[in-house]
C-alpha cells in the first residue's frame, strides 16, 4: 500500500472522528465549559488549504499534550494555550512562549511582514518581562486571529502522560504520514499558505505547523489503532 493511499486511509478516520464528535470546532467559539475529554490529541486545519485530490480542508498541524511523566495537563489546557487570552492585561493575545503552535505562526507572520526588527525577542526564552510582552501584544494579536479562525477536531485518548503513551503514538505517526518533508509531495501547499514564510525548513517543506516528527518514518499500524479509538467513541 503507498504513502498516498495510507493518508487516504487517515483523511477517512478524520471523517469518521468529525461524525463521532458532531464537527469540527473553532476556537473562537470554545470554552472550557464544553465536553472535553481530559486527553487527547488534536488535528487543525486551514479552511483556505484543499487536499489535491479532494474538497476536503487539509490538516495543517497536530498535537497532544501530557507526554511526560507526572504531567497534568488536560486537552483543553493544551488549546486554551494555542487559543490565547480573552481578557486581562493581554486580551485579545495571548502567551506564544507557552505554545510552539503560537510561536511558530508569529514566526512566519513576521517573516512574510518584514517584522523582525519590531519583534527581536519573538520567540526568545520560557518567559519575559512586561515591557517586552506588552510590545509584543499586537503580534499576539495576529497570532491569535489566525489560531482561532482554524477548524480542528479531537480524539479521546484518555491514558496516562508518558512517551510510550497510545496518544503520543498517534501524534508521532500522523505527523510523519503527512508530512512531506523529504518525500514526493501529496496534497502539495497552496502559495499562499502562511507557513511558507517560516524561517524553518521543516515546518516550510513538511506543510506543517510542526517540526517534530516530519523527518521520520510512519508505522502504518498507528492507522487501525486510530480507527479502532475513533470507532469506540
Amino acid at each position: 500500500m503507498s504513502r498516498k493511499e495510507d493518508v487516504d486511509r487517515l483523511y477517512e478516520i478524520l471523517n469518521e472522528l468529525e461524525n463521532a464528535v458532531g464537527g469540527k470546532r473553532k476556537l473562537e467559539n470554545c470554552d472550557g465549559r464544553m465536553d472535553w475529554p481530559r486527553r487527547g490529541v488534536y488535528f487543525f486545519f486551514d479552511p483556505r488549504e484543499e487536499r489535491k485530490s479532494t474538497d476536503e480542508l487539509r490538516v495543517t498541524r497536530v498535537g497532544t499534550h501530557a507526554v511526560s511523566r507526572g504531567s497534568e495537563t488536560t486537552l483543553w489546557d493544551r488549546l486554551k494555550t494555542h487559543r490565547g487570552t480573552l481578557s486581562g492585561k493581554y486580551a485579545g493575545g495571548g502567551n506564544h512562549r507557552g505554545s510552539v503552535f503560537r510561536k511558530e505562526v508569529g514566526r512566519a507572520i513576521i517573516a512574510r511582514e518584514g517584522g523582525e526588527q519590531k519583534y527581536p525577542d519573538w520567540g526568545e526564552g520560557s518567559s519575559a518581562e512586561p515591557e517586552v510582552r506588552k510590545r509584543e501584544l499586537d503580534m499576539e494579536k495576529e497570532v491569535s486571529k489566525h489560531i482561532r479562525n482554524l477548524p480542528f477536531l479531537w480524539i479521546k485518548i484518555n491514558d496516562k502522560p508518558g512517551a510510550g503513551s497510545k496518544r503520543a503514538f498517534v501524534e508521532r505517526n500522523s505527523i510523519a504520514l503527512l508530512s512531506n518533508f523529504g518525500k514526493e509531495p501529496i496534497d502539495p501547499r497552496e502559495q499562499a499558505w502562511l507557513g511558507n514564510h517560516s524561517p524553518k525548513r521543516k515546518i516550510r517543506e513538511s506543510g506543517l505547523w510542526n517540526v517534530d516528527y516530519v523527518d521520520e518514518s510512519y508505522k502504518r499500524g498507528f492507522l487501525e489503532e486510530m480507527r479502532g479509538i475513533v470507532r469506540s467513541l
